[in-house]
């Protein structure tokens, strides 16, 4: 996407968190990587979201949307409230429960669309620190989440600054390995996991998410 029409599009995804019920409560929501850097065209928009995890239960809503669709947890794991209005993007783990990632994705892309969906608990700031130390600890440097990030949203305020300076290009941040290193990684580990970043986000077409729970 050409890069003006990318932060467009960014802006209605925030739109629809401020106007439509989510299956979770979203805390906050970032836009990392190629995007945040100023290329122009832009191949994938990268966004993380914070969400919070349910603790309430609906029993009833649970029963009925297990026989009807299929899926156990509506209730629990995702809000009712929102699987009624939204039906059609209710979508389920392989275990056959309700994931509040994939749902998350299904209302707010479409499937053709080249953004990637990070979603979590924990804030940008914590994931991205212990996924890198998780990445170093294992050598699974294809796990890293690229820490040059710019926080668009935070508890239901747009942070209508942050988003100005995106559009004027006037975010400065390292390369990726330099980024990494500034996180406690050697020069060898930076640039093998900045490298390892790059052929997964290569490997990525269309709307993708991946959930995590710190």
């Amino acid at each position: 996407m050409e890069r003006a029409a990318a932060l467009d599009r960014i802006e209605r995804l925030l739109d629809t968190i401020e106007s439509d019920t989510m299956p979770v409560p979203v805390r906050e929501v970032w836009l990392y990587g190629d995007a945040a850097l100023g290329l122009d065209p832009v191949d994938r928009l990268d966004v993380y979201l914070t969400k919070d995890i349910l603790l309430e239960s609906d029993d009833e809503a649970a029963d009925r949307f297990e026989r009807e669709y299929g899926v156990k947890g509506v209730g629990s794991t995702v809000r009712a409230e929102w699987a009624e209005q939204f039906p059609d993007c209710l979508r389920a783990s392989e275990n056959g429960y309700a994931a509040p990632e994939k749902c998350l994705a299904a209302h707010l892309t479409d499937p053709d669309e080249p953004i990637h969906l990070e979603v979590c608990n924990a804030p940008f700031g914590d994931n991205v620190t212990q996924r890198l130390q998780g990445a170093l600890d294992r050598d699974a440097y294809e796990q890293v989440l690229d820490p040059r990030g710019a926080c668009l949203w935070t508890d239901g305020e747009r942070e209508t600054e942050t988003i100005e300076k995106l559009r004027a290009g006037e975010l400065a941040f390292p390369t990726l390995p330099g980024a990494l290193e500034m996180l406690g990684a050697d020069e060898d580990d930076a640039r093998a996991a900045a490298e390892a970043v790059r052929e997964r986000r290569e490997k990525q077409d269309g709307a993708t998410v991946r959930g995590d729970v710190v």
